[in-house]
């Protein structure tokens, strides 16, 4: 079969600061027809995760830059529409790497079979994706959560802070405690996610909000923003707390060094335990992880949200928005 015309966004420039749309070139491209072992998948939803803004920098990484010219890796969902492998059919809805691009050819293996029984697809790139084993992994695993924690998670309305303050819940935390950057974020996390507290950052300095939150302390802290949060829950921290470091978003568009914690010192007299991690190195969560958590959105036990930009042409907008935390829940890109 001859070549799939199609389209794709590549990274041309690199960002000093904020990225731009200009950093971005929206080009048609040629699929290749596949060979043997191979499928072609038409996408359907395509991811945009804040971890991305750090792999357009050119600089030494747990993950290789993304190079100019290239397309921009990640996360997409999609439905095989050719397939010259045994493992996938036609019709099979299927996730994969292979990023901001309408169609994806390549090895089948590199195309996971996901089942839409469980949740809609784009909740693959959510709930049941990478930013929900994130946030199940590095809470139960990183930070040793146990029932009877109090759990202050940043950056809670996000894809990734939004679940890890359910799963704190459905594993008994005493108390689960939320930072937003606006009232309607707030107002979600109480409201539908059940939070026992949630604040807006914006509304006054974070170590105050967060001791009249907590005002006997904090065990776990689930860190997605880095910056005064940070500094602001070692503050609160009770003996023996644990701290599990994924992002800090603050400060990924800094164009100077960002100070660290003025309050480092009491990691030693408060025996804290600070450990930063990356999700693919908790793989083998993955079987427990979607048992888990699908059976308690079945039963109503947890919810997501996703907010939804539609068409390849504004991935740029979409992925900078989310930087700007202008979406609740998940943010993806609908094709």
């Amino acid at each position: 079969m001859s070549d799939t015309l199609t389209r794709e966004v590549r990274l041309v420039s690199r960002p000093i600061g904020w990225p731009t749309s200009e950093n971005f070139d929206i080009a048609d491209a040629s699929a290749p027809a596949i060979s043997d072992g191979e499928v072609r998948v038409r996408n359907t939803f395509l991811s945009v995760d804040p971890y991305m803004r750090g792999r357009m920098n050119d600089a030494r990484s747990y993950a290789d830059p993304y190079k100019l010219g290239e397309v921009m890796h990640g996360g997409a969902v999609g439905v095989v529409e050719e397939s010259a492998a045994d493992s996938h059919a036609v019709g099979d809805t299927v996730a994969h790497q292979f990023g901001w691009r309408e169609v994806a050819v390549g090895p089948a293996r590199s195309f996971a079979k996901i089942d839409t029984g469980l949740a809609p697809a784009s909740a693959y790139l959510g709930a049941l994706g990478m930013p929900g084993l994130t946030a199940y992994a590095g809470l139960l695993d990183v930070a040793a959560m146990v029932p009877g924690d109090t759990v202050f998670v940043s950056g809670a309305a996000g894809a990734v802070g939004s679940m890890v303050g359910q799963i704190a819940q459905l594993r008994a935390a005493r108390r689960v405690i939320g930072s937003a950057g606006s009232a309607d974020k707030v107002k979600w996390l109480t409201d539908e996610l059940g939070f026992d507290v949630a604040f807006n950052y914006k509304d006054g300095p974070v170590a105050e909000q967060l001791a009249q939150a907590a005002p006997d302390g904090i065990d776990v802290f689930f860190d997605n923003v880095g910056g005064d949060h940070l500094e602001a829950a070692i503050g609160a921290m009770r003996l023996n707390g644990r701290i599990a470091l994924c992002g800090a978003i603050s400060v990924y568009n800094a164009t100077e060094p960002a100070p660290g914690p003025r309050n480092l010192m009491l990691l030693v007299g408060n025996r804290i335990n600070m450990r930063g991690f990356i999700v693919t190195d908790h793989a083998a969560r993955q079987p427990s992880f979607i048992a888990e958590v699908s059976k308690a959105m079945r039963e109503g036990r947890l919810r997501y949200r996703e907010t939804f930009v539609d068409g390849i042409d504004n991935m740029p907008d979409a992925f900078i928005g989310m930087l700007r935390g202008e979406n609740t829940g998940k943010m993806v890109v609908r094709l």
